[in-house]
């Protein structure tokens, strides 16, 4: 296994007057979280998953939010943060399209999935279309391996998926709010 570098810290996004760590999302984590943990530091999971819903990513002043609310520094929260891959730093499309690319979905044609998608919608993985209607991201295995190649749509699975289908299942999605949640 190899280590891919990235940089996932994206530049300081403005501060709003208003904190993303409202005093429901702190209460909802302490009643919930604090009390099945050992400290407050183990609760930063939750936590972001917690923003994550809210918001659909996690934004810059958030980090700070949490290292404050937790007690902890920025640099332990955003090592955290940047660790795991599934917590977004940007806001993402109304509709996040994660696409497994496990050894079984690689080996049942993943990479088709992605060339449709790119030719149909002219994105990348990491990349949101122009109407901010979708992201699209390469994933791990999302434990469907009999359904492969397959992907999320926000919270659906849809699996054994042809690449044309697929895209047209996702042209056919309706306009909601931007946030991919």
């Amino acid at each position: 296994m190899a280590w891919i570098l990235e940089d996932r810290l994206k530049p300081y996004q403005p501060v709003r007057s208003e904190p993303y760590l409202t005093a429901q999302i702190k209460d909802h984590v302490a009643g919930k979280y604090f009390p099945r943990y050992p400290n407050k530091r183990a609760a930063l999971l939750p936590l972001f998953h917690v923003v994550m819903h809210e918001y659909g990513y996690i934004p810059t002043q958030a980090i700070d939010e949490a290292a404050d609310f937790l007690g902890l520094t920025r640099s332990e929260v955003q090592d955290a943060v940047t660790f795991y891959e599934e917590f977004r730093l940007e806001p993402t499309g109304a509709y996040v399209v994660n696409v497994c690319r496990s050894i079984a979905c690689e080996l049942c044609g993943h990479k088709d999935v992605l060339a449709k998608i790119r030719d149909v919608f002219g994105i990348e993985p990491g990349e949101t279309t122009d109407d901010h209607k979708i992201t699209v991201f390469e994933v791990e295995c999302l434990g469907a391996c009999e359904q492969a190649p397959c992907a999320l749509i926000n919270e659906d699975l849809h699996g054994t998926i042809n690449p044309g289908d697929f895209c047209a299942t996702l042209k056919a999605l309706p306009a909601k709010a931007a946030g991919g949640h």
